[in-house]
């Protein structure tokens, strides 16, 4: 999965907004990316929508997915180099996050995983 390929108007980011540092992430990006053409799914008031990429509820609410143009799907870090790479300031973070993969990919797993099980914990489904 290469999360530099094309972001455009079909790109499409599901993302838990029942989790409230998920969420406030989300709409920071989102003021950042006014201007972009993405679709944003909240798989917490949409849970159906899970259904256009075929994966568990549960794994989209631990993990950002983004799916790009080409269809592919990205999770993880990869979906927020995906995001960043289209973002005015944060390209040298996606650069950043990529390069890193081998430290990136297992901090991000860690804290989404303890930040799903916070969230369980606390009933913010």
């Amino acid at each position: 999965m290469d999360a530099e390929k094309n972001i455009t108007a079909t790109t499409t980011v599901y993302y838990n907004s029942a989790c409230p540092v998920c969420d406030a992430g989300i709409r920071d990006q989102r003021q950042r990316m006014q201007t972009c053409q993405i679709n944003w799914v909240d798989v917490h008031t949409q849970p159906e929508a899970i259904n256009e990429i075929n994966i568990e509820l549960e794994v989209v609410r631990e993990r950002l997915h983004v799916r790009n143009a080409n269809g592919e799907i990205l999770l993880g870090e990869q979906a927020l180099a995906a995001i960043w790479t289209q973002t005015k300031g944060r390209r040298w973070l996606a650069w950043l996050t990529l390069r890193l993969s081998f430290f990136t990919r297992p901090m991000y797993n860690f804290v989404a995983r303890q930040l799903y099980r916070w969230n369980r914990r606390r009933g913010h489904w």
